[in-house]
């Protein structure tokens, strides 16, 4: 496996970033906004419109994601901070049903995009990303680290586009607890950072 490392997304690395989003699937249309969006707004924004809403995310800060990197070049990314910050998540019925924590916690933070390029699948990048940003949530100072990965197993099928929420193992794996599903393949998970 090639040495991956992870970095905060800051405006040095929007090149980077732009990399990691650009490798294959829906991240170069969707610039990682489908959270923060409305249906509304999403649809009245073009790609250019979004690429620069992550570019003043980014600018602004904190930093909205972490950006893996494999043997120094961008690989991969991941969407990590308050969920107060991802508006649609809310207005999801699969999640909204589902969740325990109260939509209105700013200490409640959400994974919920990830992008790896295809070059560098089945290197680690996503359980690495996923690693990093449990940290990342941990040091700024969430309290609960919510995700909505698909369960591959539940027996329906997936393509690689509709993946990006992560799959479910990888959160298993790094230590979330199941909170429940809205269907067989759709699952809440959460990590409680305080303990």
């Amino acid at each position: 496996m090639s040495r991956v490392s992870v970095e905060a997304a800051s405006a040095d690395r929007f090149a980077d970033v732009q990399h990691a989003l650009t490798g294959g699937g829906d991240g170069a249309s969707c610039q990682c906004q489908w959270w923060t969006l409305t249906n509304a707004q999403f649809s009245a924004t073009g790609v250019d419109e979004r690429r620069r809403i992550l570019r003043d995310e980014i600018d602004v800060g904190p930093a909205p994601g972490l950006v893996a990197y494999v043997e120094g070049v961008a690989a991969g990314w991941v969407r990590v901070g308050p969920r107060v910050r991802q508006p649609r998540l809310e207005r999801t019925r699969a999640f909204a049903s589902v969740s325990d924590q109260p939509w209105d916690d700013a200490s409640v933070w959400a994974v919920t995009c990830f992008a790896t390029r295809r070059e560098h699948r089945g290197e680690g990048v996503t359980a690495t990303l996923l690693d990093a940003a449990v940290a990342f949530a941990r040091d700024g100072g969430a309290r609960v680290l919510e995700a909505y990965p698909i369960d591959p197993e539940a027996g329906r099928r997936h393509t690689a586009n509709s993946l990006f929420h992560g799959i479910l193992s990888t959160f298993l794996s790094a230590g979330f607890r199941e909170v429940g599903r809205s269907r067989p393949d759709r699952v809440v998970v959460a990590l409680d950072l305080r303990e």
